[in-house]
């Protein structure tokens, strides 16, 4: 595990959870966060729920997720999705979504 120290703190890296994705499930729900999968299962790490859009397509929300007709809900918990629910994914940025 490597370690910084600044001014007498160790700081330890925070281990990747992965890529991450913005992820399309059946029923039309759409959550983005940091993508590991196993056992048939898509867990989402640091997720938003990309709640709802006005104005721009789905490239927009994509392109700009901070633009001010995207609202998106912070998600305190895990997701947890069945893989076989998953309609498609699209790779972004390590912090899309987050403020």
């Amino acid at each position: 595990m490597k370690t910084i120290t600044v001014d007498g703190v160790e700081y330890v890296e925070r281990p990747s959870k992965g890529p991450r994705a913005v992820v399309v499930i059946d029923k039309g729900w759409i959550y983005a966060g940091d993508l590991t999968e196993e056992n048939g299962r898509i867990y989402l790490d640091r997720a938003v729920w990309v709640f709802s859009w006005r104005e721009v397509g789905f490239d927009g929300v994509i392109d700009n997720p901070m633009q001010d007709n995207v609202t998106l809900k912070q998600m305190k918990r895990r997701i947890d999705i069945p893989a076989a629910s998953e309609v498609y994914r699209v790779p972004v940025e390590d912090n899309w979504g987050l403020a």
